[in-house]
């Protein structure tokens, strides 16, 4: 069986917090981008681009998201 790479495209378009999508998606994406066989890029666009900026204060509950994106940045591609 041959190696390719399979592409994945993640589009985050809601805030860091107050709804699950964002964190969903970089869960996913995180996940993906260890494996040696996947390419995962992820563009945020609108408010979703709260993702990405430093010093979030994280509300009581929620996972770092501004962390997570940092991880995935190491790993695979990000645009905004």
């Amino acid at each position: 069986m041959e190696n390719s790479t399979k592409s994945y495209l993640f589009i985050i378009n809601n805030g860091p917090y107050g709804d699950e999508r964002p964190y969903n998606a970089l869960r996913l994406a995180m996940n993906l981008a260890k494996r040696p066989e996947a390419s995962v890029r992820v563009f945020m666009t609108g408010d979703g681009v709260g993702c990405a900026l430093g010093g979030q204060k994280t509300p009581n509950g929620y996972y770092n998201v501004e962390r997570m994106m940092a991880s995935l940045a190491r790993r695979g591609e990000a645009a905004t």
